[in-house]
């Protein structure tokens, strides 16, 4: 093989490589959360918002949140933003001082599926 069709063919591999969309975009992570994975907070939040890489099916995904018994403090199921279905929210009861955990699992639009836990505290109830 000459040297153009090497470098030619060194071009086009490298292209595809650098080229080629991340596995990970394939697959609604969590972004981020309000409260915040492993925040504190000073006062009991009404409601948990999740934010994630890519639009989510409604039908196929949820949040629950638990206190530190694995008692459930969700008030309701969760529930997709329709104007930005990257988000996911679920409401809470009212919640005492304590540590929290919660708990997602998120379809993708593309049928990609993801899971995943976090906690945070609450300083008063």
């Amino acid at each position: 093989m000459n040297t153009a069709r090497l470098i030619a063919a060194a071009i086009f591999a490298l292209a595809g490589f650098f080229g080629a969309p991340p596995a990970a975009r394939a697959h609604a992570f969590l972004d981020h959360a309000a409260p915040a994975v492993g925040s504190t907070v000073p006062n009991p939040p009404p409601v948990i918002h999740l934010w994630f890489t890519q639009e989510l099916e409604p039908a196929f995904s949820w949040v629950t949140v638990s206190d530190k018994s694995g008692a459930s403090v969700s008030d309701g199921p969760a529930a997709i933003d329709p104007s930005n279905k990257m988000e996911m929210t679920v409401k809470l009861k009212p919640l005492p001082a304590g540590t929290y955990t919660v708990k997602w699992h998120a379809l993708s639009v593309d049928t990609h599926t993801t899971e995943g836990d976090f906690t945070f505290q609450v300083k008063k109830g």
